[in-house]
């Protein structure tokens, strides 16, 4: 076998038997790695607290020929503030949950790791609403995975110029000489084109420093969550216990 260390995240954890767990880790240098944690619901195991989702550091795990086995953490972050708070948590559980449907075993999982973890800590800033953070992660993720609606320009004639709408079917804008391509073609605010626009096309980095107005995140989260219905495969339990918590919250 052959020992190697990760940098990366816990998305999800499942028991194994009686004393084991079986962790899904969202690494830099593998991609997602799925690995076995020996011992790890035992109270006395070292690993019992670095197998809880969204912790993130570095892993050290063998490598066997069929699996990989979990030897040993260094945990750097937490995100232990999102246990306190419960909308925060499924907003993160939510979070984990897209990044491990679109994570692939063996790939550069750099860009979607970054993203995870810096969307994380957007969490935490009073600053940015949660429902404003949602749309920003889902957009950007869906970039990463190479979903990402075409915003810049028609996605049938190329124009940049004329007014345009946007198509969740056809998958992006169109603009006013082929509109009638689309029956579900939904007019913009252009700042709300600009966001999305924006979100895209930033560096991670940059992707947490702005907010917008009501009206517009208003349409932002209409347009994000038809595009994801329509392109995600999956149905996720964290996303509908999260828009439950969300109802009680505003109701």
């Amino acid at each position: 076998m052959n020992q190697i260390t990760v940098t990366g995240m816990v998305l999800a954890v499942t028991p194994v038997g009686e004393y084991d767990r079986r962790v899904v880790i969202l690494t830099k240098e593998r991609g997602k790695v799925a690995a076995f944690a020996r011992g790890s619901r035992k109270p006395s195991s070292a690993l019992v607290g670095v197998t809880a989702p969204f912790s993130f550091g570095e892993f050290s795990i063998y490598e066997g020929r069929t699996s990989y086995t979990l030897m040993s953490a260094s945990i750097s972050n937490y995100f232990s503030e999102l246990r306190s708070d419960m909308e925060g948590a499924y907003y993160g559980f939510y979070f984990l949950d897209l990044a491990n449907y679109y994570a692939k075993e063996g790939n550069d999982e750099t860009e979607l790791l970054k993203l995870l973890y810096q969307t994380l800590r957007a969490l935490r800033s009073p600053k940015l609403p949660n429902r404003l953070v949602r749309c920003i992660y889902e957009l950007k993720c869906v970039s990463i995975g190479g979903e990402a609606p075409q915003v810049f320009e028609c996605i049938k004639c190329a124009d940049k110029e004329r007014k345009r709408v946007f198509s969740v079917r056809k998958g992006g804008v169109l603009c006013t000489e082929c509109m009638h391509e689309a029956s579900d073609g939904v007019k913009l605010l252009p700042s709300t084109l600009y966001t999305m626009q924006y979100i895209i096309s930033s560096k991670i980095e940059r992707l947490y420093s702005f907010v917008v107005t009501r009206e517009v995140l208003v349409e932002l989260e209409m347009i994000v969550k038809k595009y994801l219905e329509e392109y995600v495969e999956k149905k996720f339990k964290s996303s509908e216990i999260l828009e439950a918590i969300v109802q009680l919250g505003t109701g």
